[in-house]
């Protein structure tokens, strides 16, 4: 299982805040939904923990994602990225 979290594909975020991807490749403020409709698509098992709150801000709620995947946690994280683009346009 790899947990994503929104902070990892934040354009507006720096490394040190917690993107986790290159700013060409991430997408401005992605939500729980657009990543659950990326997951989706890519037909992929996961689980969504509304909830559950990004460590370095422990105080915002952001949720996150539990995802099965067979790769490495950047591939993943740019592939439901490139999926969040697509379905803005």
């Amino acid at each position: 299982m790899i947990t994503i979290w929104p902070q990892y594909l934040d354009k507006n975020l720096t490394l040190s805040e917690g993107r986790k991807i290159s700013k060409e490749n991430a997408v401005s403020s992605p939500t729980m939904d657009e990543i659950e409709k990326a997951l989706k698509r890519l037909g992929l098992t996961y689980n969504v923990q509304k909830e559950r709150a990004y460590p370095g801000k422990w105080y915002e709620k952001s949720g996150r994602v539990l995802v099965e995947y067979e790769n490495t946690k950047l591939e993943l994280i740019k592939e439901i990225s490139l999926k969040i683009k697509a379905i803005r346009k």
